[in-house]
């Protein structure tokens, strides 16, 4: 059997001044999930700049990072990836949404997504899958850090919310035997999000930048999300 090709769709950059320590959101992605299966494979495509395969069959599935940008945001590079979800649900191509990929595959496929009332999502989310799934191993409980402002609030007709908190009530979402997506980040080590929320202090503010932190100081299920994915894109 040939080893799992994963192309990624990156949609944002990292911070020119934590990059060289951390890399670009793809790098996170293949440490996690090589931790879990050292033979896969991955190739990236910067979506953001209308990147694109040449045929949907270059690889075996899909995963889109998250981004600081909006899925509404009425860029031609979003409109132009909210078309190509489309077409991978279409051909039923396996697919993980992290963050704003989890908002991407809702907007595009028939929910919804709206800027929270609740204010930001910030530091680890507590949660559990609803019912064990065929994909998941272990106990149902996982700890994901969260950075977001933006929710989806309705799934896409025909998609199960599988986990939920009352902050986040659609935490994460399985279309089919096809689609998997989640809020929060597991690509996240605490180094990076205490890196980030530094960087985005100002804009927190003294008060979120502090629960941040404090927020974050609850251990964080990686491995487990990592397993997880893999097992998922894996399932024929």
């Amino acid at each position: 059997m040939k080893n799992l090709s994963i192309g990624i769709l990156k949609t944002d950059t990292v911070r020119e001044s934590l990059s060289p320590e951390f890399g670009e959101y793809p790098d996170m992605f293949i440490r996690l999930l090589k931790e879990t299966d050292a033979e896969l494979n991955f190739v990236t495509y910067d979506v953001e700049h209308q990147e694109y395969p040449n045929n949907i069959n270059e690889v075996d599935a899909y995963l889109i990072t998250g981004s600081k940008y909006s899925v509404y945001d009425n860029e031609p590079w979003i409109i132009a990836l909210t078309e190509f979800v489309r077409e991978l649900h279409r051909e039923h191509k396996k697919l993980i949404g992290i963050c704003f990929g989890h908002q991407m595959v809702a907007h595009a496929l028939g929910g919804r997504v709206d800027k929270s009332s609740k204010g930001w999502g910030l530091g680890v989310s507590e949660s559990a899958l609803t019912s064990p799934e065929s994909w998941s191993t272990g106990d149902n409980k996982f700890n994901l850090l969260m950075s977001h402002q933006d929710q989806v609030t309705a799934q896409p007709e025909n998609a199960r919310v599988i986990a939920s908190t009352k902050f986040c009530p659609i935490l994460a979402c399985q279309l089919g035997d096809h689609v998997l997506t989640f809020q929060g980040h597991p690509e996240f080590d605490k180094s990076y999000y205490r890196a980030l929320m530094e960087v985005r202090r100002e804009r927190l503010g003294d008060e979120l930048y502090f629960q941040a932190l404090e927020g974050a100081k609850k251990p964080i299920d990686n491995p487990k999300i990592a397993q997880w994915i893999v097992n998922f894109l894996k399932k024929e």
